[in-house]
């Protein structure tokens, strides 16, 4: 990144976007970053990605959707699948955060007054209209489902963030829908993202082909993402993504690549 006098004011959100003030004049330019490009293997073809305009996000490894004491478990899902990725994520964060590669955790967290979620979304958690899914009170008082501020959105044991990272709550399958996802994506000045999380043919899916549809290059970590639908909705997914989308690559060949 150029040099930034200390002499000079930054106006911006964060560094990456940020004006210079100073003596009077404004500076639109914005501090250049050096290219850092690294070459790892990939379907359908071997990608050459520029960290320094790339960023991970994680999607809904929360309780409420990876802990046995979460929702889903509450209501007989196995989430055994769903803890899979925890490790892989947890090893990969580290030598991401070292290269400069901002980590954004998206967690579904709605309103607890549910006001901006159409019949849609509820209908999708509470197809009998009986009052569960989100919002529903879970068993022995542990919040509210999938409810922002409650144990329910909390990111999963196993998983640590840092200073830095930033985190964007969510309400739908996508999350660019009725969110700030990307605006704080332009702020960070990222062209590039790598996928990690739950549930691969669900919201994680959704998210990425949103993020495709308005032009960033996306990459899906397939070691780093799982489901608790069958098998054939993860290699649908993963087909999807080669073919219509971008590119799938493990943690373990990006982590190989980063050293």
């Amino acid at each position: 990144m150029a040099e930034v006098s200390e002499a000079d004011a930054l106006i911006g959100p964060n560094s990456r976007n940020a004006w210079r003030a100073h003596n009077g004049s404004v500076t639109l330019a914005r501090p250049r970053r050096d290219p850092r490009p690294v070459s790892v293997a990939a379907l359908p073809q071997t990608v050459v990605a520029d960290l320094a305009a790339t960023a991970l996000i994680v999607v809904d490894m929360q309780n409420d959707f990876c802990s046995p004491d979460g929702w889903l478990a509450s209501i007989g899902v196995d989430v055994t699948p769903a803890r899979v990725p925890i490790p892989v994520i947890a090893d990969l964060l580290p030598p991401l955060r070292a290269a400069g590669v901002p980590v954004v955790w998206l967690n579904w967290g709605n309103r607890p007054d549910r006001a901006n979620l159409p019949p849609g979304v509820l209908h999708v958690y509470d197809p009998d209209g009986t009052g569960g899914g989100i919002g529903a009170p879970l068993p022995g008082g542990a919040g509210r489902v999938l409810e922002r501020g409650s144990p329910s959105a909390a990111i999963v044991t196993g998983l640590e963030t840092a200073d830095g990272d930033l985190h964007v709550p969510k309400y739908r399958m996508s999350g660019f829908q009725d969110t700030e996802l990307d605006s704080v994506l332009r702020n960070l000045r990222v062209d590039t993202l790598l996928f990690a999380g739950v549930n691969a043919d669900q919201c994680v899916l959704a998210t990425l082909m949103d993020a495709a549809n308005l032009g960033y290059d996306v990459l899906m970590l397939e070691d780093a993402v799982a489901t608790t639908s069958p098998p054939y909705c993860m290699d649908a997914t993963l087909y999807n993504v080669r073919q219509c989308f971008g590119f799938t690559l493990t943690a373990e060949a990006l982590r190989e690549a980063l050293k």
